[in-house]
């Protein structure tokens, strides 16, 4: 089975150059015979790196609010005229993608991961539980029904976004439910980041795909509040199998496409000495307890009467 990362980066703020390079990239995908790909955290939609939005405690500025605007303007709704030109590329390409958005439900932002099918239904649709530090400004927080595994044609497909990785009871429920690919976009480009994804895939008897993006100072718009010189996100995507060998990555310093062949056969040797939601647990001692009819937050908009 060959599965493949990619790592770039959308111009902030231009959902419609974000649509056009998933489109090229994820047909370069798939030329290259991948059946499940893999794109980075707020890939359409853009990830903000350095912004402040104008805010501190007790104050907003005009400017912020006006910088909030566009980014708003820029994310996508499910469903939606932009969400149905994802749906069309996957469906042409005939296979299985995970691509990071920032969507727009109701009034509010989201930090999501979409799972697709070859057809280009929507299988799984995941907000970020826990946005990380300042991101809790301009993104609202997932529910119970963002805790989910799901059956795929090529295995049971998990989608963690960056930080959910250090909180262990989501991965202790992504693991309960029998993950066998964790996908985890990201713009964690720190070194640190390939331990973690290598932990995971040896915690939980899986494979790991992380995708981040690269982005320059280019990808941003000239009036971008930070400086020419700021450095964005550097990479560092990669490919882990069970035991936590890396199959592919991880790169840094430019954009890429990371292609693999992964076994699934892997699996079933992997638990032989190793099930942490199984004969490796102690429910006696130790249990996990989370939301099993989870309620999504209410975002209708009624007219008038």
């Amino acid at each position: 089975m060959r599965v493949a990362v990619v790592q770039a980066a959308a111009p902030l703020f231009e959902l419609s150059s974000g649509l056009d390079l998933f489109e090229v990239l994820l047909r370069r995908a798939r030329e290259s015979g991948a059946e499940l790909v893999v794109f980075p955290e707020a890939f359409l939609g853009g990830y903000p790196k350095g912004a402040s939005f104008g805010a501190t405690v007790g104050d907003r500025t005009p400017e912020g609010r006006s910088l909030f605007a566009r980014y708003r303007q820029s994310a996508i709704e499910v469903p939606g005229e932009p969400f149905d030109r994802v749906r069309a590329a996957v469906a042409a390409a005939g296979c299985l993608v995970v691509v990071g958005v920032v969507e727009r439900s109701g009034h509010t932002l989201y930090c999501s991961s979409l799972l697709l099918d070859h057809t280009g239904a929507l299988l799984g649709h995941h907000r970020k539980l826990m946005p990380t530090g300042v991101e809790r400004l301009i993104w609202g927080q997932g529910d119970g029904s963002d805790i989910a595994v799901i059956p795929t044609d090529l295995g049971r497909i998990g989608m963690a976004i960056c930080w959910e990785s250090y909180m262990p009871l989501y991965r202790a429920a992504l693991y309960q439910q029998g993950v066998e690919f964790y996908c985890a976009p990201t713009v964690d480009a720190r070194d640190v980041w390939t331990a973690t994804m290598r932990h995971i895939a040896v915690e939980g008897r899986c494979f790991v795909l992380s995708a981040n993006q690269y982005a320059t100072r280019g990808d941003y718009p000239v009036d971008y509040p930070v400086p020419p010189d700021q450095p964005m996100i550097n990479g560092g995507s990669c490919v882990v199998d069970p035991f936590g060998e890396l199959l592919a990555g991880p790169v840094f310093g430019h954009p890429d496409l990371l292609i693999t062949d992964v076994d699934p056969a892997l699996l079933d040797g992997a638990y032989l000495d190793l099930d942490v939601s199984g004969h490796y647990s102690r429910p006696d001692l130790l249990r996990l307890d989370r939301t099993s009819t989870p309620p999504r937050a209410v975002t209708s908009r009624r007219g008038p009467g």
